[in-house]
């Protein structure tokens, strides 16, 4: 799957599945997914965490179903967030028990829109099937879609051991870490085949292979969509904190995005304590939006900056008009029909600020180091008006919301009428 210069490659044809009320994979747009790290037990503060992804555009939300009181809690946090016009797919997370807490809660099973079981910790040595088998009669119960997780960091080590013999006899071994990486693939597909035996149709499946590496994780998912067209789901796993973690994040989605392989992703940062936990869906919208495969919000270019642009008005204005429309676009989408699709430019001097400010549909070039006072603006290619005095950063932006009003208003007008 190789791309073409210029564009990526063809999706890879995965079989859709219905999770709620959203479409993963068959060549449905690409779905944003995060996780809240609330005690799911805590019915108020999961509620409030849920709906505050959903707002920031978590199109799936994981939560922990760990012991009995995380389960029944689940029914409550549903019923409260339909209450409150919240309708974003929540996704059970068992590990070791969930057989159990599945079977003593159902409504737990039957409020879920998805469970995620991980066959590295589903059960061990002789419970190993029969407790995978009872999460998967589960889902075939209630009619929910299963999303079979292998991770790095708890693989199955039966099926990893057998793999490391039979390489130690071969005559020509390959290194260990490769290995790993077959353990997890097989670990993956092994278990999804297990599930279609016991009856979990084969779109009511999705299949991960989560490491910490970028490289491995690479290989991994090539792997896995070279061998099956199960629906995918993306993730660099334990990726970190701040930018290390959105980098690494950013540079392994890149690649296999870019190859076509992906039907959902889940950017797994560690946050700052106290941190705001939507950051993780932000950078997974910007990842799908700068690569193309998805529009969100309106971008706004900015010039970094340099010995030209000593004065900060470019940095404020850049850092206010997007905070403006991040604040404002949940109004807009109601409002402004396809408003997401907007470019604005807030550039700093004349070397490339007249040039990027033409390319966007409204720009502004500031005055630098030395420049006369004036601040062209530029509209759909071509020169409006010129700004000067005190007030430059309050007439552009209002004039970016008079746009906005003459381009989108109207056929939001048109369509109500």
């Amino acid at each position: 799957m190789t791309p073409t210069l210029g564009a990526p490659a063809p999706r890879h044809k995965s079989v859709a599945v219905k999770v709620g009320n959203v479409i993963v994979g068959g060549g449905a747009p690409i779905v944003v997914q995060s996780m809240t790290n609330t005690d799911t037990a805590d019915i108020n503060a999961t509620v409030q965490q849920v709906a505050a992804l959903s707002r920031a555009g978590s199109e799936i939300v994981r939560i922990t179903v760990d012991r009995d009181e995380a389960a029944a809690a689940v029914p409550h946090i549903k019923e409260k967030l339909l209450k409150m016009g919240v309708q974003t797919p929540i996704v059970g997370d068992f590990h070791y028990i969930g057989h159990k807490l599945l079977a003593e809660h159902p409504g737990c099973a039957e409020a879920l829109d998805k469970y995620r079981i991980n066959p590295g910790n589903v059960g061990f040595k002789d419970k190993r099937d029969r407790q995978f088998s009872a999460i998967v009669e589960f889902a075939i119960k209630h009619g929910k879609p299963v999303r079979i997780g292998a991770n790095w960091g708890s693989l199955d080590q039966e099926l990893l051991t057998h793999l490391m013999d039979e390489n130690a006899k071969s005559a020509a071994p390959i290194e260990a870490r490769a290995v790993m990486r077959e353990a997890m693939v097989q670990s993956a597909l092994l278990s999804a085949a297990r599930a279609e035996e016991i009856g979990l149709p084969r779109d009511r499946i999705i299949l991960s292979v989560k490491v910490s590496a970028v490289q491995d994780l690479i290989a991994c998912y090539q792997e896995l969509v070279r061998r099956s067209d199960y629906a995918v789901h993306l993730g660099l796993t334990e990726a970190g904190m701040g930018s290390k973690g959105i980098v690494a994040s950013s540079a392994a989605l890149g690649v296999l995005l870019q190859q076509g392989i992906g039907d959902t992703i889940r950017i797994s940062l560690t946050p700052e304590p106290g941190g705001d936990r939507t950051v993780e869906v932000k950078v997974a919208q910007e990842i799908l939006q700068t690569m193309g495969f998805r529009v969100f919000v309106p971008l706004v270019a900015a010039c970094p900056g340099c010995g030209r642009t000593t004065s900060t008005t470019f940095q404020e204005l850049a850092r206010d008009i997007q905070s403006f429309i991040h604040t404002s676009m949940p109004e807009w989408k109601k409002v402004y029909p396809g408003v997401e699709g907007l470019n604005v430019a807030v550039m700093g001097c004349i070397v490339n600020g007249p040039g990027e400010s033409k390319h966007a549909d409204i720009g502004i070039s500031l005055p630098g180091t030395g420049e006369s006072p004036a601040a062209p603006v530029f509209i759909d290619g071509k020169k409006v008006a010129t700004l000067r005095g005190d007030q430059v950063a309050k007439d552009f932006q209002k004039m970016v919301i008079d746009y906005i009003e003459n381009r989108f208003g109207h056929g939001s007008r048109t369509a109500a009428e």
